[in-house]
């Protein structure tokens, strides 16, 4: 199929609905994967002798990669094809699926991840830029809105599908069975793609941003692997030197990218976007949240299992309140959030913490007596927080940036999302394992309290910063001119 013209959508409905679903399975596989792996821990910790540092590299490792590769991924569709990266990035994400499942050790399954999380990065950006070529401005709110549909029903099932496969055993490989379903479903979506995904790129594509990429993993790699790996090395001088090594590329990384959108346009991150107050308060709301939220969910994960011999199955099912909580708290912000503007937003920061404090105390006061039903009522609270926050957070960031840089602005704060919550596995993580003194019930019970408390004060943070975010009015010009757009 030959490359089309980007601007004007020329696939029949039926064909352009089918193409679409393809890439928005594909995504919804990304999703699954994320949240599948979770209940997964305790079981490779026990079948690979896995340390906790392969355990938070297996998690941290994949959002790490997704999130440095991530825009490149987008660009490099534009320019050569978005069928043509897709279909790299199924084919390469299906092949490292294969490698984690047939992986005989730690370091074999965070290399698998990673290379995952690569993959990925490649194949999810052509579903969004994809919509964008394919349907008019009015026709694109209801896809988009069937692609969060699809991203709160992945939440859901990601957990209790691997905890269901690795419970029942089903196909008698334990663990190995989450990454061995993407093994099928990767090939037929392949095939699916390859005969009704068109072929679009871009008339003004840009350039590969090279340095900004090398420079940008580097300074990540030295900032996430101390927090990971420092305790088990005891915080030594190396340790500390990596961290002052990725200060000075952050520095570098800034100037290098300065000068790249002064001389080509091209740059990695738009950085004159980080001088609008309230799209950097919309980031650090964005990746704290969604570190705190990460690192709640390996602590909890797997404290319930290793600590009270939780199945993975019951563990999944334990988060349940959670995600219908969140749903909740989806149909609650849609009307709010543009009457109301950021105050549902802080909203649901504080609901959030609130929940993290109920849980932690419940997990103190009923000790080895806890049930799925201990938490269900915080759990509950917490989803509708991250309902308040999450759903209108979005609109409200980008609400005083420039039509003309929306996809950059976005493309940023994707990016800063899977930062946030490599970052986030990474400190609540080592805080975590670092209290733990043995793998008894009560240490896992006290080092997951006091992780409780870092994830506590993230989403503190997160309340803070939504004072920053743009004001009701801003939010509600930017909506008007998003209805007249989607009018035309």
């Amino acid at each position: 199929m030959s490359v089309i013209d980007p601007t004007v959508p020329q696939v029949q409905a039926p064909r352009r609905a089918l193409a679409t679903g393809i890439l928005i399975f594909a995504a919804f596989m990304d999703l699954i994967d994320v949240t599948i792996v979770n209940v997964a821990l305790p079981s490779i910790r026990d079948d690979l002798h896995a340390t906790p540092a392969h355990l938070e590299w297996v998690l941290s490792g994949y959002t790490l990669t997704f999130a440095v590769l991530l825009i490149t991924g987008g660009r490099l569709g534009d320019n050569v094809g978005r069928r043509t990266m897709f279909l790299l990035g199924v084919g390469g994400f299906t092949l490292a699926s294969l490698g984690a499942c047939l992986s005989t050790n730690g370091d074999m399954l965070v290399v698998a991840r990673v290379v995952q999380g690569g993959f990925a990065a490649m194949m999810v950006p052509q579903m969004l830029s994809s919509v964008q070529v394919l349907y008019p401005p009015r026709e694109r709110a209801a896809v988009f809105g069937v692609v969060g549909a699809v991203s709160g029903t992945a939440a859901v099932i990601g957990p209790l599908l691997g905890g269901w496969l690795i419970t029942h055993d089903a196909f008698g490989i334990g663990w190995r069975s989450i990454f061995l379903i993407n093994i099928p479903v990767g090939l037929v979506i392949l095939v699916l793609a390859w005969m009704f995904v068109p072929n679009t790129s871009s008339a003004t594509a840009k350039r590969i941003d090279l340095p900004g990429v090398l420079l940008a993993s580097a300074a990540l790699f030295l900032l996430v692997f101390p927090l990971i790996e420092g305790h088990s090395q005891d915080w030594s001088a190396r340790i500390w030197l990596m961290l002052a090594g990725s200060a000075v590329l952050m520095v570098l990384f800034v100037a290098v990218e300065r000068r790249t959108e002064q001389q080509t346009g091209s740059s990695l991150l738009p950085m004159h976007l980080f001088a609008n107050r309230g799209f950097s308060a919309g980031l650090v709301t964005q990746s704290v949240f969604q570190g705190s939220l990460a690192g709640f969910s390996l602590v909890t994960i797997i404290y319930v299992q290793a600590g009270l011999g939780f199945s993975a199955f019951h563990a999944g099912l334990m988060l349940l309140p959670f995600s219908i909580g969140a749903f909740v708290g989806t149909g609650i912000s849609v009307p709010l959030g543009l009457k109301v503007g950021k105050t549902v937003c802080l909203a649901g920061a504080l609901l959030q913490a609130v929940g993290v404090w109920w849980v932690a105390r419940i997990i103190q006061d009923v000790g080895d007596d806890l049930t799925f039903w201990s938490l269900a009522l915080p759990m509950l609270l917490a989803g509708i927080g991250l309902g308040l926050l999450v759903v209108p957070l979005v609109d409200i960031a980008l609400a005083t940036v420039p039509e003309t840089e929306a996809g950059a602005a976005s493309g940023t704060y994707g990016t800063f999302q899977q930062v946030g919550a490599a970052l986030g596995i990474a400190v609540v993580g080592s805080v975590f394992f670092g209290a733990i003194s043995s793998f008894t019930p009560a240490a896992l019970r006290d080092a997951d309290i006091t992780a409780s408390w870092w994830v506590l004060g993230g989403f503190l943070v997160c309340a803070v910063s939504t004072a920053f975010l743009p004001d009701r009015e801003a939010v509600q010009e930017h909506a008007r001119a998003q209805a007249e757009m989607l009018e035309s």
